[in-house]
């Protein structure tokens, strides 16, 4: 950093604690299970519920605790409602610990 350059105190404790927000939201095993589906992209509850074997009520609390933290959005379609990742932040997270803890898929024989 040269020599001229302050950091700003404040400006880095908001940072940090952003930060820390969004690490302690990540911290339970559903959510992180939530946002590393909705990675892949946007999926509505009962896909959810199916695939990731989250059954209600504690989707839709999860799924709450998302939405209050701003990581996903969503859109209504009729009586469905599709979630979709919205935090980049999150997204880039997802993607590191997907890089260093999910397996690769493996190629099935044809």
């Amino acid at each position: 950093m040269p020599a001229s350059a302050t950091i700003d105190l404040a400006e880095l404790r908001n940072a940090a604690d952003a930060a820390c927000r969004l690490l302690k939201t990540l911290s339970n095993p559903d959510r992180l299970l939530l946002l590393c589906r909705l990675a892949q992209g946007e999926a509505c509850v009962g896909e959810l519920e199916t695939e990731l074997g989250i059954t209600q009520p504690t989707l839709s609390q999860q799924l709450g605790v998302l939405r209050d933290e701003a990581l996903v959005g969503t859109r209504r379609e009729g009586k469905r409602i599709h979630y979709r990742l919205e935090s980049e932040s999150a997204l880039a997270v997802i993607a590191t610990l997907q890089s260093q803890f999910c397996p690769t898929p493996k190629e099935q024989p044809q």
